[in-house]
């Protein structure tokens, strides 16, 4: 085993420890007993430190011209080509990912930065005709200030890249706030960041847990917006103190998603796409596939079929480049996995593969569990509505497109959503109707592309979007201008039709 990494907080563009000395220790999830990485145990004194860094800095940093920005990011996204092998490695270990995955949560933070690198030479507004004579009217993009960014363990690069890289382009400076369970990707990526050339205090991490460290930044009067990915009882917590202290905040929250298999389906493509979707990243996904809603006609020898694959997925350690199902995050994550089985068997749910902890001698200091799939779930039962985040999937049988669609949207949540069929006027209705923010036509639920909107309605959020030009609107204020060069007095908002 590794000497573990010793993680500091980055203030102020100085390595640091936290004020009271304390640390917690990170675990490799395949085997617990390593310990990868220590990291500061961060109380209030050293998020108070961070906010004065990142207002201090932001005074300056505003002013940078946008390209000038965009640079600095472009220079993120080519420094992260070039450890792009040694980040997935890392991430494997630190969160049980397989490295095949790994890869593409950083791959993902490059495209991210190459795409707002770009934008920093657009962030475009808007010119429009006044309604007065010599007069001239625009929009213009201004940043919001200090922004808190709480992100989750399961894309430890990917997620903060999607959050810092459009809050830097638009000209805010940032406090990153990663997982207990990844503080070593989080350390890896700032340092990144300070490679790239970003002045002291525009970007900053402050480690900890979200009791103490995440509290005292959604909380902190200097903050100016929190972007929260996470649970959706934390996100309405978050949004609650953002409400009272007048914050922006933006949230990405839980999803209990659904992949439709009509009977005309290319089965064998679908069975791909419920494998991909509901044990790919070991269902620890807001995009995983938890639901398959299955026409009656194929539900028999679809469910056969699916059954069959999932009993050959290989499971271990994600650094191994067999394996096909990682671990879970950590104990408690598997114990709450096995708590929501337990659930299912109080119900009378049919399992029909898994259920279990897996007990084998070489996967034993792990938190491993068995792909499970269930069977006979009724819409009002807990597992189909309430968010597992493991390797579930529960099968639902319908007698047609509408009841499917109806039955999709049967849930607290709306994130991503799956139909497979061949009939092109069932997509388009399915794409009129479901209701989500995401929604693939033959293809998996999982997946995203950093050009394009992510987010979904309900309670998997609250309106807004990460990815794509949509984010700008989370991370930028919008100052309207008017120029009257007339050399009167025009009056607006009176009526100057008479």
């Amino acid at each position: 085993m590794s000497t573990p990494i010793h993680c500091l907080n980055y203030i102020d563009g100085q390595w640091q420890p936290a004020q009271s000395g304390e640390t917690l220790e990170d675990l490799n999830p395949a085997d617990r007993r390593e310990v990868v990485a220590t990291f500061p145990r961060s109380g209030a004194a050293d998020v108070e430190a961070a906010v004065t860094a990142a207002r201090k800095a932001y005074r300056g940093w505003r002013l940078v011209s946008a390209p000038a920005r965009a640079e600095i990011v472009f220079r993120i996204g080519e420094i992260l080509r070039g450890r792009k092998e040694a980040l997935a490695q890392l991430m494997s270990r630190e969160m049980g990912k397989t490295i095949v995955e790994a890869r593409g949560d950083v791959q993902e933070a490059i495209d991210c930065a190459f795409y707002y690198a770009g934008e920093g030479r657009r962030l475009f507004g808007q010119t429009t005709p006044s309604e007065m004579d010599n007069k001239f009217a625009m929009s213009v993009r201004s940043p919001v200030g200090v922004c808190s960014l709480i992100t989750p363990w399961n894309f430890p690069v990917a997620i903060p890249c999607w959050k810092a890289l459009p809050a830097l382009v638009c000209g805010n400076t940032v406090i990153l706030k990663p997982a207990e369970d990844t503080p070593a990707c989080a350390t890896a990526l700032i340092d990144v960041f300070r490679e790239a050339g970003l002045p002291a205090g525009v970007a900053n991490l402050v480690h900890g847990t979200g009791e103490e460290t995440g509290r005292a930044l959604v909380a902190h009067p200097g903050v100016d917006l929190v972007s929260f990915t996470g649970s959706s009882v934390v996100g309405a917590e978050v949004a609650s103190v953002c409400g009272r202290t007048h914050k922006r905040v933006c949230l990405e929250m839980g999803g209990k998603n659904a992949q439709i298999v009509m009977e005309d389906a290319d089965l064998e493509l679908a069975l791909k796409g419920a494998l991909w979707g509901a044990f790919g990243t070991t269902g620890q996904r807001c995009t995983a596939t938890s639901r398959l809603i299955l026409h009656r006609d194929i539900k028999q020898v679809f469910t056969e079929k699916l059954i069959e694959q999932a009993r050959q997925l290989r499971l271990g350690p994600g650094i191994d480049p067999n394996t096909e199902v990682g671990p879970l995050i950590n104990e408690s994550q598997l114990s709450r996995v096995h708590e929501y089985i337990e659930i299912a068997r109080q119900e009378g749910l049919k399992i029909l593969l898994g259920g279990e902890p897996v007990r084998s001698e070489e996967l034993v200091h792990g938190h491993f569990f068995e792909p499970t799939i269930l069977d006979e779930v009724p819409p009002a039962s807990r597992l189909a509505r309430e968010e597992v985040f493991g390797p579930v999937v529960v099968l639902m049988t319908v007698d047609s497109f509408e009841q499917a669609v109806e039955l999709l949207n049967d849930t607290p949540y709306g994130l991503s959503s799956s139909v497979y069929t061949r009939d092109v006027n069932r997509a388009f209705r399915a794409i009129r109707d479901i209701e989500a923010g995401i929604t693939y036509i033959n293809g998996p639920t999982t997946g995203a592309e950093v050009h394009l909107p992510f987010g979904g309605v309900k309670q998997t959020g609250n309106g807004h979007r990460e990815a794509g030009a949509a984010v700008l609107d989370v991370f930028s204020e919008w100052k309207t201008v008017y120029v009257d060069f007339s050399g009167q007095l025009q009056r607006a908002q009176i009526d100057n039709r008479s």
